[in-house]
């Protein structure tokens, strides 16, 4: 038992999460971190660092103005290990230095990678880090490009690595104190982060299955689960979003027919976890917010840089759910089985998910006096910091310090919380010793 619990790897990346999280927050307060030399509040200091190591986005200022390149630089350090795991890193840095990865660090990677087994974990850590690199540097270099002629070299190059870092490990952070709402209509600004958004999204498990499979028919069904799933979703998003709001002149209204298409797949995308913007969400109309948050609710998908309640375990629901429909007794997709574990497992993590987003806006609309109208604000807020997408309504800058403390630990939860909970429920197998009579039950 009691190797048990020094073995206990949610343990471990939760509490690496929080001291890094606690580092960044340090760092952020300190005066050469703000662009006024000033030290900065420290609980404002603690939302950023936790928004950034939690890949949210959520800000209660400006990032590009309010800090200076030290608090920037910190601030994408900090979106780096966050969305890769500290142990990533600290993976990379043993085998360098020739040292051993013992069962206790396996374990540790094993929860922080959201890997099925244990086979294989260095590889896989080292291929994530490979990945993320190239995929990363490869942006930066397009962008850097591209914005070498508005900007400058060194100006182009240094945004371009940060919203490339950001883009990919799903943070949403910009430099810019309107997003990205300049480039609405721009298709290379366009293409480049919502390409890093969605391979960021799709998770690494898959992106290497897809580079050593090559096949459709020889991908996973994990894999097939994510891509139909992702590729399902962008597509409602777009055709929502362009049909709803070409009626909302304050959106769409003042927007041409490119405009239009790029900014409805834009925002189609960013909910995967990404809090980038090229339109004001704020000012969209309430059916398409209420849409965002399903989208932000599901997230990416396991074993990605984003957060929500995962793509495969919406997909497992939704197949559960037809299952169930046409009287069968076994969920079936693709020609394959879901056991009824994992099919418990997804009913598990979603009702938990929406317990914790139900209570973080409950409680938001206490301490936040919200009347009435603001709820579905409060909604969209605790469902954005609970996915790690880092979408607002404009409330996050009119948070009160309470108001704060429950986005800051919200956003903790949604990080951390359902990926520790899959590992408790697909690990403690316990047999029950006696068995009981059945009885039926009213459903319905």
């Amino acid at each position: 038992m009691a190797n048990t619990k020094r073995l206990n790897p949610p343990f471990y990346v939760i509490s690496g999460f929080a001291i890094v999280i606690l580092i960044g927050a340090i760092l952020l307060a300190l005066p050469v971190s703000a662009s006024s030399k000033e030290s900065l509040n420290f609980l404002d200091s603690l939302f950023t660092a936790t928004s950034a190591v939690c890949v949210t986005g959520l800000v209660v200022f400006d990032t590009g103005t309010v800090y200076s390149l030290f608090g920037q630089i910190v601030i994408m350090i900090l979106i780096q290990l966050g969305g890769l795991g500290f142990m990533t890193f600290g993976v990379t840095v043993a085998v360098l230095l020739g040292k051993k990865i013992g069962l206790k660090q396996r374990l540790i990677i094993k929860e922080s990678a959201n890997a099925i087994s244990r086979a294989g974990l260095v590889k896989l850590t080292l291929s994530i880090l490979l990945i993320t690199i190239i995929f990363e540097a490869l942006a930066t270099l397009i962008l850097t490009i591209y914005w070498s002629g508005e900007m400058g070299f060194l100006k182009g190059f240094y945004f371009a690595l940060f919203h490339s870092v950001s883009a990919f490990n799903n943070a949403g952070f910009s430099l810019w104190p309107d997003s990205l709402t300049r480039y609405v209509g721009d298709p290379v600004v366009n293409l480049v982060i919502t390409g890093l958004i969605i391979t960021g999204g799709i998770g690494f498990a898959v992106i290497m299955d897809i580079c050593t499979k090559r096949r459709w028919k020889k991908l996973s069904l994990n894999s097939k689960i994510v891509l139909i799933t992702t590729g399902l979703l962008c597509m409602a998003g777009f055709g929502f979003i362009l049909i709803l709001e070409s009626f909302n002149p304050q959106t769409f209204g003042q927007f041409n027919t490119s405009e239009r298409l790029w900014a409805a797949y834009f925002q189609a995308v960013v909910p995967r976890t990404a809090g980038y913007n090229t339109i004001d969400i704020g000012k969209m109309l309430a059916a398409s917010q209420l849409f965002i948050i399903f989208l932000m609710f599901i997230g990416a998908s396991s074993g990605s840089t984003g957060g929500g309640i995962k793509t495969n375990t919406f997909a497992i629901l939704v197949v559960s759910l037809f299952a169930i429909i046409r009287g069968r007794s076994e969920a079936t997709v693709l020609k394959r089985t879901i056991s009824t574990g994992i099919v418990l497992r997804a009913v598990a993590v979603i009702l938990t998910s929406m317990g914790v987003v139900l209570t973080a806006t409950l409680l938001l609309t206490i301490t936040e006096y919200s009347l009435q109208g603001d709820f579905l604000a409060e909604l969209f807020e605790a469902t954005s910091a609970f996915g790690t997408v880092g979408l607002s309504m404009g409330l996050t800058g009119n948070l009160s310090p309470m108001g704060k403390i429950i986005i800051i630990s919200t956003m903790f939860i949604g990080r951390l919380g359902p990926l520790t909970m899959a590992y408790a429920l697909s690990h403690k197998d316990v047999k029950v010793k006696v068995s009981y009579a059945e009885e039926k039950v009213l459903i319905g």
